[in-house]
């Protein structure tokens, strides 16, 4: 492109500037990069004119950034798109949800991505890897039924740390209501993470304490995960 450039200048005393540096900086009013590697790349070095309040114009992504003294921070214009990623515990009608059993936090089953744009982001045996540096909100929801109480939480299995821990529920081991956990809540990743979305229960209940069908033909949907990257 025409204004796009890949060093910033130092200039010194007495030295004399050319025309197409003049007209450059006339033109633009800040300078324009390919993309946030050759803008790096253009303050790097001998040119390192880098300082708090620097603007810069990235061609790749149509966003103009500041340097707020220790990084590089997007003034607009806002993306309108959402990065998202919804998992689900999906089975085939009239399929159970599956054994609840109490005495710890257990893993939930997730087997279906329903919708997943975020970068990095991906399902496998019912862990999410967020591989992309970033800060996610994360919502989950497990159901119960016949085991007394239940509650939901999110582990990041890297760290060995609890990111949320969610609502209580309860669902009677003597009646037929299915009760619902829920957890939310947010993290910021450098390196790669999993995290699963875990369940405990007060009381085992065999074959369909993870979820109750309700057989309509279509699937049953039980755990689900929802993911929003949001910086």
């Amino acid at each position: 492109m025409a204004n796009t450039q890949t060093t910033v200048p130092l200039f010194v005393a007495n030295q004399v500037l050319t025309a197409s540096q003049q007209n450059l900086s006339a033109g633009t009013g800040v300078p324009v990069f390919a993309t946030t590697v050759t803008r790096d790349a253009a303050f790097g070095g001998s040119n390192k004119a880098l300082a708090e309040g620097q603007l810069a114009y990235i061609e790749a992504s149509n966003i103009v950034q500041y340097y707020d003294g220790a990084a590089w921070a997007t003034v607009g214009p806002v993306s309108t798109s959402l990065s998202i990623s919804i998992f689900n515990e999906t089975q085939s009608s009239g399929t159970q949800g599956g054994t609840a059993t109490s005495g710890s936090y257990v893993k939930r089953v997730l087997n279906t991505t329903d919708t997943n744009n975020i970068s990095g982001c991906s399902l496998a045996t019912s862990v999410v890897t967020l591989a992309t540096s970033g800060t996610y909100y994360l919502q989950g929801i497990i159901p119960c039924w016949r085991t007394d109480g239940v509650k939901a939480r999110l582990q990041n299995t890297t760290a060995g740390t609890t990111i949320a821990l969610g609502t209580v529920g309860n669902s009677n081991t003597t009646d037929n209501s299915q009760n619902f956990a829920t957890v939310q809540g947010y993290i910021t990743t450098t390196v790669s993470t999993t995290i699963e979305l875990q369940g405990r229960v007060t009381t085992t209940a065999a074959g369909s304490g993870a979820g109750r069908a309700v057989t309509f033909g279509d699937n049953e949907i039980y755990a689900q995960l929802f993911i929003i990257k949001v910086a």
